[in-house]
């Protein structure tokens, strides 16, 4: 437990360093990489100065040693100052000039181990605590320090006070340091990008789940790769509509807690009914319940799985009881052709349109407390297997005299 508490605490320490309350998240990653960055650069050129000093190369391992403590300095005053942009500017330039200059003092490329490549580490940094456009201008101006030191290799000293054994030594440190450095900052790429591709999935299944509470899942997929209008016609489909007699005497009589907690129980129920048959919700207002069978997705028994769907809740309200009250529903059934589509731009819903629509719900309105009455269009879809008793000729608005029916149950033989 020891031997994590301090990591811990270390991590903890740094990651406190010039850390302001106002942050955000991703700030505050960018700060506490950033000097975690520094401090173990800043290490690496202590070490490194030291041995270059023992081994006699005096102006060599002055060059590391000094990064060393002007960048313990920086960040000191970072803590104290909060300046972020100036500590990062500092620190990309101190890691992109101070390699090149050991190299000279080193005498080139070979001579110096490819001390060099430690300035890779800049454009690598810029990419990750300065955007695109400026983490480019960072790398070339490595590649322009590469050039240059091919440029003075003939001009810089031809050797030094390291020996070929050492001078393979270093090649292994600096590349295995600045390799390690290197992973360091990628996995921390690679983490925070998993990390934003998870919280984008979950933002994503939010989302889908929101969509798919307002939208049938087939319009839900093309709105979201084509913002065109959406608008499908269907020769034949059902509609359902649903009501609650004498709805406005009952809610005057009760809490209006009680009122939306009676609509949810018996409306999520309605719900699973409809998802059970595979129709499809379209709205609800106030106590009225919408349902079309046939769209968006083409059913030939449209008209059976409404009715299904219809006797099932007729059944259900008859046993429904809440606090002693009952409930009594007018339900209309009407079958024919409809247009479909999405309406709105911001709130927008899936809706139905035709005459099909005005003749359900004409059905419903004109319909008798208990019963689901059928035009005749629906009639015929269903007489073959389901009881369906003649009410006779009703005046319906818009229509004059029209033969309805009451769906009554399912014949023995079906």
């Amino acid at each position: 437990m020891v031997i994590f508490s301090i990591p811990r605490q270390l991590v903890n320490l740094i990651g406190s360093i010039g850390v302001d309350s106002t942050d955000s998240n991703e700030q505050r990653l960018q700060r506490t990489l950033l000097v975690g960055i520094a401090l173990m650069i800043a290490l690496a050129g202590a070490l490194w100065g030291v041995i270059y000093i023992a081994l006699g190369e005096f102006l060599a391992g002055s060059i590391p040693l000094s990064y060393s403590l002007f960048s313990f300095l920086s960040i000191a005053v970072f803590a104290r100052t909060h300046r972020y942009h100036f500590f990062r500017l500092s620190q990309l330039l101190l890691i992109l000039l101070l390699p090149f200059l050991l190299m000279v003092s080193l005498g080139g490329f070979v001579n110096s181990s490819a001390v060099i490549l430690w300035s890779l580490l800049c454009p690598l940094g810029a990419l990750l605590f300065l955007d695109l456009r400026r983490a480019k201008w960072w790398f070339l101006a490595y590649l322009a320090l590469v050039i240059i030191s091919g440029l003075l290799q003939p001009y810089v000293r031809v050797s030094n006070n390291l020996t070929p054994d050492i001078v393979l030594i270093f090649f292994v440190m600096n590349i295995s340091a600045i390799s390690a450095i290197a992973f360091v900052l990628l996995h921390y790429f690679v983490s925070q990008k998993n990390r934003f591709l998870h919280l984008l999935n979950i933002e994503q299944k939010k989302s889908d789940r929101l969509l798919l509470n307002v939208l049938p899942k087939e319009i839900a997929a093309i709105l979201k790769t084509d913002d065109s209008t959406i608008a499908h016609q269907f020769d034949e489909v059902s509609i359902l509509f649903a009501d609650i007699v004498g709805f406005t005497t009952l809610s005057v009589k009760m809490a209006p807690d009680e009122v939306v907690e009676l609509l949810n129980d018996v409306f999520s129920y309605f719900d699973s009914l409809v998802d059970k048959y595979g129709l499809e919700k379209i709205r609800t207002i106030g106590d009225s319940y919408m349902v079309v069978g046939g769209a968006p997705r083409p059913c030939p028994d449209h008209a059976q799985a409404m009715a299904r769907l219809a006797l099932e809740m007729r059944a259900y309200v008859e046993e429904y009881r809440r606090n002693g009250r009952r409930l009594s529903f007018r339900i209309g059934i009407a079958s024919g052709p409809v247009v479909g589509g999405v309406i709105g731009r911001q709130k927008f819903h899936y809706d139905v349109w035709g005459d099909a629509v005005n003749m359900a719900s004409r059905m419903e309105s004109q319909g008798v407390p208990g019963k689901i009455q059928i035009t005749g269009d629906t009639h015929e879809l269903l007489k073959d297997a389901y009881i369906c008793l003649p009410r006779g000729k009703v005046s319906v608005k818009g229509k004059g005299e029209m033969a309805t029916w009451f769906l009554d149950g399912i014949k023995t033989s079906a």
